[in-house]
């Protein structure tokens, strides 16, 4: 069986990100500076999600999957984004949702014509649970309006835990938040159509789960939006 082009770009990348966090303390066993979690700035943390999101993207649910999707979007006459425009409208919406999450905790990230919004357990779920909080839906509000002003994007809502506990129970909590925040955006009048929800289990870390504020990290939902193209 051939191994798929992106698949091997992908490990590569995700290899070459851990080199780094090695050579620059991110997985350091030394004590971590006062004010950073596990040796690891905002900064190295931000660029390792977008660049992760970006390999990430739309492999969570799958290439294939991503494709039809877009398929079926454009088929049903949502229409599509093509050559300069997708840079451009991706661009008004990556301004549109830095404006709006601004204080939330919420960070956005942009990866080539890809923009993830890393959404942290403490503003979404308590632990070991998939009921939104209450605190959720202001941010989720916001994330919606902008979602209904930009509707050429499918929307890939992915869950993550942290490593405790069993995989098949990460896998299945991961499932469950992301289908609750998704059925939160539907609430709020988005298309279904436009929605994959997946989840990712531990299998994505962001941060080490060998301390709590690091496993804090890692249980999070992370909402993708994949320009749809004609």
């Amino acid at each position: 069986m051939k191994t798929p082009i992106k698949t091997v770009l992908s490990a590569t990348l995700l290899t070459a990100l851990l080199g780094a966090c090695a050579s620059t303390g991110g997985y350091s066993s030394a004590p971590p500076p006062q004010g950073e979690e596990e040796g690891m700035s905002r900064t190295q943390k931000g660029a390792i999600i977008g660049a992760v999101a970006g390999a990430v993207a739309g492999l969570l649910s799958g290439d294939d999957a991503t494709e039809r999707r877009q398929r079926a979007l454009v088929g049903a006459g949502v229409g599509g984004l093509a050559g300069g425009g997708i840079g451009r409208y991706q661009d008004n919406q990556e301004r549109a949702l830095r404006e709006r999450m601004a204080g939330t905790g919420v960070e956005v990230v942009r990866d080539g014509d890809n923009i993830t919004l890393d959404m942290p357990e403490a503003i979404t779920f308590g632990f070991d649970s998939y009921a939104l909080r209450p605190g959720s839906y202001t941010v989720l509000n916001r994330v919606a309006d902008t979602l209904a002003e930009y509707d050429q994007t499918i929307v890939e809502v992915a869950g993550h835990t942290d490593s405790i506990g069993s995989a098949a129970y990460n896998q299945r909590l991961s499932e469950q938040r992301a289908q609750a925040v998704g059925d939160y955006l539907t609430s709020r009048g988005i298309n279904p159509q436009r929605l994959m929800i997946t989840g990712a289990g531990a299998n994505h870390p962001v941060a080490s789960n060998s301390t709590e504020a690091g496993r804090a990290e890692n249980r999070r939902v992370e909402i993708t939006l994949v320009p749809i193209r004609s």
